[in-house]
């Protein structure tokens, strides 16, 4: 169960900062994600931005935080793992922000990865694909993937947790992109496996999008190529309470 006690942290304002999509569907699943965590967070305010594609940018949300008088925000990096945007994009134009506006403070929260709710959401969001879980059932947890080795190695411990919870013994871990194993070879393996008849793919995402629909497509090929193997494609995470409640949990470790 997540605990819906509302917590506020030491801070006047909340930037959550997500990675932008073109996709319109995942832009607003981004900013129904805000409000829930703005509901969350009360009094704090909390102002929604995106790193790239689309607008309020950070210097924007940045100045309506300000206007609406926070001196102390907390950045909130909507990453499921740290990499290069939480380690320099993020830092870089919150500095140039600080910079703009002197008497204002900042911190900011770490990403998500491992936090209670998420792999409570992951749990959830396997066992509604397939209910019931035996030898025969496989579970391939897909990450977005990245050059960071500890981003890549943090996926890893995620998916064997998430397996291991699941209560699923043939698993393994694979990526679209910068890392390797690939999606394909991947499930390749998977299926070719003795006894496998299911396999179940959960994309480790937070909203709908390309990707999302990309892997999607990767996983109907393999279905061609393997033809007497079941694959089912798991739902992303979402604006879900969960991934507030891991925010907030991040926000508070920040704030203490």
């Amino acid at each position: 169960m997540v605990d819906v006690t509302t917590v506020t942290p030491p801070t006047d304002g909340v930037l959550l900062v997500g990675h932008g999509t073109r996709d319109p569907e995942g832009t607003a699943e981004f900013f129904q994600l805000a409000s829930v965590l703005a509901r969350r967070m009360a009094p704090v305010p909390v102002e929604g931005c995106l790193l790239e594609f689309q607008h309020p940018t950070i210097p924007e949300a940045w100045q309506t935080l300000v206007r609406r008088g926070a001196t102390q925000i907390c950045v909130a990096p909507l990453l499921l793992f740290a990499a290069g945007h939480a380690r320099s994009d993020i830092p870089d134009a919150v500095a140039a922000c600080t910079a703009e506006t002197p008497g204002v403070t900042s911190c900011q929260s770490g990403p998500l990865s491992r936090a209670p709710t998420i792999v409570e959401l992951l749990v959830r969001r396997i066992k509604e694909a397939t209910p019931q879980a035996d030898d025969s059932v496989a579970l391939l947890t897909v990450g977005r993937g990245s050059y960071d080795p500890c981003a890549k190695a943090d996926m890893r411990v995620l998916g064997e947790i998430v397996a291991r919870r699941c209560g699923i013994g043939g698993h393994a871990v694979g990526f679209y992109a910068m890392a390797e194993p690939k999606v394909p070879e991947t499930l390749d393996e998977l299926a070719t496996r003795p006894g496998i008849r299911t396999v179940i793919v959960q994309p480790h995402l937070l909203f709908q999008g390309r990707l999302y629909d990309a892997i999607g497509t990767q996983v109907h090929e393999a279905s061609q190529r393997h033809p007497n193997v079941q694959f089912v494609v798991g739902d992303y995470l979402g604006p879900t309470p969960e991934v507030a409640e891991a925010l907030m949990r991040r926000i508070g470790q920040a704030t203490r």
